[in-house]
């Protein structure tokens, strides 16, 4: 017979470590107060957004696909590589993370084996979208959903999985039902109630609602806690009113992606054409933001390396910070 290897101290302390963050999370969605939730694909904007003050950090299937892979979201990203990024965000940030899980990777099989190595990986609460496998992404044209039947053991599957190994790991049930091929509201917030009612999923993720009113009514009609997302005309609900329709949270999957990318677009394009001019406006903007300049170096923890090589490198051994220096900041 073989032996079951003992749990070690380290491994049984990561593991209380991570069910604390599924319990912070768990405890944040139920609450009155709107839950607001960034969302991006490193360590480092799970850490600036602990910075700032948020309680939880989602991690993006398409940013994850776009700009790790330079991939559409379209499903080609695996279950592994997914669960490698969910790692990195878990190891790297004290809040928790809630991460994209994509369709589960297959059927309720698979649906099974990928949930438990979300837990394993760190991550507080996952979702898994109601798509046909190859997926859509849930903002575009072209999606497919699979029967409610076959959603609903993908769903009971989940939760079982979850449930082995950590109970307040969160299991969320997004709907994409409506724009997707014979899809519509009534037959997706029907959806939404039977994924609640027979699967006990956690919370309904209902998306692609093109109507205020139709949020409104979804909200009140599927049993909480819900996230709904809005796809309708410009503007967006205010965090006010999304408060006041009793959403859960809400999610801004790209909030620390789009706009550096946009930045970072504008930046090439006026170096190119005014050269250190464009750096200097650039720096000049930095150090003028009223939310004080984003420190690189206190984000990725540089200041405690010196700490730990006080701590138990030998004198001979410690680096001269005084006597030597690098780089003038950049701003």
């Amino acid at each position: 017979m073989r032996a079951t290897p003992a749990t070690s101290p380290q491994s049984a302390n990561r593991r209380r470590l991570m069910s604390d963050k599924a319990k912070r999370f768990r405890t944040v969605l139920n609450r009155p107060e709107l839950l607001l939730i960034p969302g991006g694909f490193t360590p480092l904007h799970a850490r600036a957004c602990e910075e700032a003050g948020y309680e939880a950090f989602f991690m993006s299937g398409s940013q994850v696909a776009a700009y790790i892979f330079g991939l559409p979201d379209v499903g080609i990203v695996s279950m592994r590589d997914m669960v490698e990024c969910v790692r990195r965000l878990a190891n790297g940030s004290t809040i928790p993370i809630f991460a994209d899980a994509d369709t589960g990777y297959g059927n309720a099989v698979n649906v099974r084996a990928a949930v438990q190595e979300y837990v394993k990986a760190g991550a507080a609460g996952l979702h898994i979208e109601d798509q046909e496998f190859p997926k859509r992404s849930g903002t575009k044209a072209g999606r497919r959903c699979i029967s409610a039947d076959e959603a609903i053991g993908k769903y009971r599957a989940a939760v079982d999985a979850a449930r082995e190994l950590d109970p307040d790991f969160v299991i969320c049930a997004r709907c994409d039902l409506i724009g997707a091929e014979s899809g519509g509201f009534e037959a997706a917030v029907e959806r939404c109630v039977r994924y609640k009612r027979e699967a006990s999923v956690d919370l309904i993720w209902i998306n692609t609602i093109p109507d205020r009113l139709q949020v409104q009514e979804a909200l009140r009609r599927i049993p909480g806690p819900v996230i709904a997302t809005y796809a309708g005309p410009q503007p967006q609900p205010t965090l006010d009113e999304w408060q006041a329709w009793g959403a859960a949270a809400a999610i801004f999957p790209a909030m620390t992606t789009a706009p550096g990318l946009q930045y970072v677009w504008d930046y090439l394009h006026d170096f190119k054409a005014r050269g250190m001019a464009a750096t200097a406006d650039v720096q000049a903007r930095t150090r003028a933001s009223a939310w004080g300049i984003a420190s690189f170096g206190e984000l990725v923890g540089e200041s405690k390396v010196k700490e730990i090589e006080e701590r138990y490198l030998p004198s001979e051994q410690q680096r001269d910070y005084e006597g030597t220096f690098g780089h003038n900041p950049s701003v």
